[in-house]
C-alpha cells in the first residue's frame, strides 16, 4: 500500500492526526510503533506542538509524563522507559544505565542518564499560546514552570563544563542529531578497551550509525562515575559546546521567562541566562572564516570541523545580529544546503566528505529540523525562508507519508514509519499557517 497522502490539507491534518492517535499509550506518545516504543524527551517536546493542535489534553498530559522522569538535581533524562514492556524490547535499555542505582534518579521510574536539547520550555509556552481554555492553561503552566527552572538550573551549573556560559553534552545522544559526521572526530579519540567493547579485533574507522562500541563505552564511563559532574568536568573524554543545542537553551530560556510572568514568578533570572548564552555563541561558536556557528570540543578546545543543520540553531535567538543571520541563510541557500536539495534541509553539508544521503543525522531531511529552522526563521522575518521550509516539508510528507527522515535528493522516505514527530510537527506547521478549523 502506498504512503502517498493526496488532498487538500485537511486530508493531511487527518491523515497526521491519525497517527498521533494511534501512537498514544494513554499517557503518553510512542515516538514510532515497534521501533521506538519508549519516551524520548525532545520527541516528546515536538509531538506536544502537534497534540496542541489536535488533542491539548494530551499535549500536557505528555509533558507530564516526560517529567516524570527528571531527577532530584533537574536533570530531565532522555528515555523514560515503559516498564509495561520487556526489557530487552529496546537497546539500551534500562539494564546499561542503572537509574535505579543512582540517589538522584525518581523512584518508581527507569530511565537513561542522559539528557537531550532543551526545547520543552519553548515548547510549553507556545502549549499556552494556542491552549483554548486559558485559564486552565495558566494552571498547566504554574505545575510545570518550577520544573522547566530546575532543569535550566541544571544545565546551567552542571553542563557548563568549560565555565563559558554554555552548556555542553557529554555524549553525541544528547545532541539530538545523534550519529552526526560532526562528532566524528572526538569519537574517533575515544580509546574502548580490546575486549569488553570491540571483541572481534575489527578495524575501525570513524564512527557510523553501526558503530555503538563508543557510544556504549561513553554511556558507561558516565555510569560508573554516578554522572557526577565534577567527572563530567574533568575527565569525560566527550565534551562539546553544540550551537543547536545552546541555541534551543537560549529560546527556552526566553519562553521561560515569558512563563515565569504569567505564572506570577521573577523573569529576570531567565532573561539573564539567554544573554549569557547569546554572547557565549557570539564570542565562542561563530567562525568568522566559514560564516557559521560550528560546535567546539572542549577536550582540545577547537571547533569541530563538519558544518550541519545544527549550525542553523541560532536562528532561535532572536537577539543575533543581522549579519550573523544574512550569513547564515546565504549558507542554508547555497549549494552545500537548500541550493542543492531538491528536499531541504539537508543535515550535513553535502559537499563533506561525510555526506551521507541516506545515513542516520548524516545527511537526510528530518522533520524536526526543518520545524526549527523555520520557527528561527519566522522570528527574524524571513518569509522566503519560511515558505521554502514550510513547502519542502509538506512535500515530502505527500510524497513518502509521515516517516522518520527522508532522503534531501528525492524525497524517499527512510526509517520508521508512522513517526510522531513528523506527524506532529506537520500539524504544528498547519495550524500555524492557517486557522485550525481544519481539524
Amino acid at each position: 500500500m502506498s504512503s502517498r497522502l493526496t488532498g487538500d490539507e485537511t486530508a493531511l491534518w487527518k491523515a497526521a492526526a491519525r497517527v498521533l492517535d494511534a501512537n498514544w499509550t494513554g499517557t503518553a506518545t510512542a515516538a514510532s510503533p515497534g521501533l521506538y516504543p519508549h519516551q524520548w524527551s525532545w520527541d516528546s517536546a515536538f509531538i506536544s506542538l502537534g497534540l496542541a493542535r489536535h488533542r491539548p489534553d494530551r499535549a500536557e498530559t505528555e509533558l507530564l509524563s516526560l517529567f516524570r522522569g527528571q531527577w532530584a538535581d533537574g536533570m530531565l533524562p532522555h528515555i523514560v522507559f515503559n516498564t509495561s514492556l520487556a526489557r530487552h524490547a529496546f537497546f539500551p535499555g534500562p539494564d546499561l544505565w542503572r537509574s535505579t542505582e543512582q540517589p538522584a534518579a525518581p523512584r518508581g521510574v527507569q530511565t537513561s542518564g542522559l539528557t537531550q536539547p532543551p526545547v520543552h520550555a519553548l515548547v510549553a509556552l507556545r502549549l499556552h499560546e494556542c491552549a483554548p481554555d486559558g485559564e486552565s492553561s495558566r494552571g498547566f503552566l504554574a505545575r510545570l514552570y518550577p520544573l522547566l527552572a530546575a532543569q535550566h538550573r541544571y544545565l546551567a551549573t552542571a553542563r557548563d563544563l568549560g565555565s563559558s556560559g554554555l552548556i555542553a553534552i557529554c555524549h553525541p545522544w544528547e545532541s539530538g542529531l545523534d550519529n552526526s559526521p560532526a562528532w566524528d572526530r572526538p569519537l574517533g579519540a575515544l580509546q574502548l578497551p580490546p575486549t569488553a567493547y570491540a571483541p572481534a579485533q575489527r578495524s575501525r574507522t570513524l564512527p557510523t550509525g553501526e558503530d555503538y562500541d563508543r557510544y556504549v563505552r561513553l554511556v558507561a564511563l558516565m555510569r560508573d562515575a554516578g554522572y557526577r559532574p565534577g567527572y563530567l568536568r574533568d575527565s569525560h573524554p566527550f565534551a562539546v559546546e553544540d550551537p543547536l543545542v545552546n541555541a534551543t537553551f537560549l529560546a527556552s530560556a526566553h519562553a521561560l521567562a515569558e512563563v515565569a510572568r504569567i505564572v506570577g514568578a521573577d523573569p529576570a533570572p531567565h532573561l539573564e541566562a539567554a544573554q549569557r548564552v547569546h554572547a557565549a555563541l557570539l564570542d565562542r561558536l561563530w567562525d568568522a572564516d566559514t560564516g557559521c556557528f560550528r560546535a567546539r570540543d572542549l577536550r582540545d578546545d577547537r571547533l569541530l570541523p563538519v558544518i550541519t543543520a545544527g549550525s542553523f540553531g541560532p536562528l532561535l535567538d532572536p537577539e543575533l545580529p543581522a549579519a550573523h543571520v544574512r550569513n547564515l541563510v546565504d549558507l542554508l541557500l547555497s549549494a552545500r544546503f537548500a541550493g542543492a536539495a531538491g528536499y531541504p534541509v539537508p543535515t550535513c553539508d553535502i559537499q563533506a566528505p561525510a555526506f551521507d544521503r541516506g545515513g542516520y543525522w548524516r545527511g537526510p531531511t528530518w522533520v524536526s529540523t526543518n520545524w526549527l529552522i523555520w520557527y528561527g526563521a519566522l522570528a527574524h522575518g524571513l518569509p522566503v525562508v519560511a515558505d521554502l521550509l514550510y513547502g519542502s516539508t509538506m512535500r515530502l510528507v505527500r510524497q513518502s507519508g509521515f516517516r522518520e527522515f527522508f532522503d534531501p535528493f528525492d524525497g524517499t522516505g527512510r526509517g520508521s514509519h508512522d513517526y510522531s514527530w513528523s506527524a506532529a510537527l506537520v500539524l504544528d506547521l498547519l495550524g500555524a499557517r492557517r486557522a485550525p478549523q481544519a481539524a
